[in-house]
């Protein structure tokens, strides 16, 4: 981590994500119906852990929205913790959907600052970060869907700089089918959902969706989704 401008701001060489993974089975048992949000960023893993505990509370969410509600750093630490390692809070609404919240790091692509207790500090006039993810879906080895990943590849202060990111993220000659939002056949209706903006398919049938988030700001923003093929 190096120093910028006094002892106060750095710029770190890795963020760290509280991410969000939303599972509906409520409509889908299988667990397919998911959907990743990345509720914030911060510069230190301290403050994301910090921060992560009571990320729900941070979308307008109480523990009384849900039938369970666990926080990890709170359970006591001689018994196990069954909701995953990556996982600091585990909530299931009354409805069946799960929420998991965990941390992921990436590297600091656009040389963020932050404070020296880990709040980034975004530039005049930016009010949240653009966040650049890659889904892959499984469907030869899972036909449900439910076999996938949601990495974070970059974080863009600009919308417009993440965008152009997703459109060059992946090479169309690597995949069997490459389909870009605002190609002449999607004029009409784009079927992947408003936040992708490449869809690929491998010789082996791995889906890749690349798409741009913001974090979200009311809990009814924060609902799963389905990935067509």
């Amino acid at each position: 981590m190096t120093t910028t401008n006094g002892p106060s701001k750095l710029v770190p060489e890795q963020l760290f994500h509280t991410v969000l993974t939303v599972i509906d089975y409520s409509h889908d048992a299988s667990g397919a119906n998911r959907t990743l949000f990345v509720l914030k960023t911060h510069g230190t893993l301290a403050a994301a852990k910090k921060y992560a505990s009571h990320a729900l509370e941070a979308v307008n969410f109480t523990a009384e929205d849900f039938e369970v509600y666990r926080i990890r750093a709170d359970e006591d630490p001689a018994k196990p913790w069954t909701h995953g390692d990556g996982v600091l809070v585990f909530a299931r609404s009354f409805d069946g959907q799960e929420f998991l919240v965990g941390i992921d790091t990436t590297p600091n692509n656009e040389a963020l600052t932050a404070t020296s207790d880990g709040e980034i500090v975004l530039p005049e006039g930016a009010k949240f970060l653009h966040y650049l993810l890659q889904i892959t879906v499984d469907y030869n080895a899972d036909r449900s869907g439910s076999l996938q990943t949601t990495e974070i590849e970059g974080t863009y202060v600009h919308r417009a700089d993440a965008w152009t990111a997703a459109h060059v993220s992946l090479d169309p000659a690597e995949y069997a089918e490459f389909d870009r939002r605002g190609d002449a056949q999607f004029v009409e209706e784009w079927p992947f959902g408003e936040d992708v903006a490449v869809h690929a398919v491998s010789e082996t049938g791995q889906n890749y969706f690349i798409a741009v988030k913001r974090p979200p700001e009311q809990k009814h923003e924060v609902k799963p989704h389905s990935l067509k093929k």
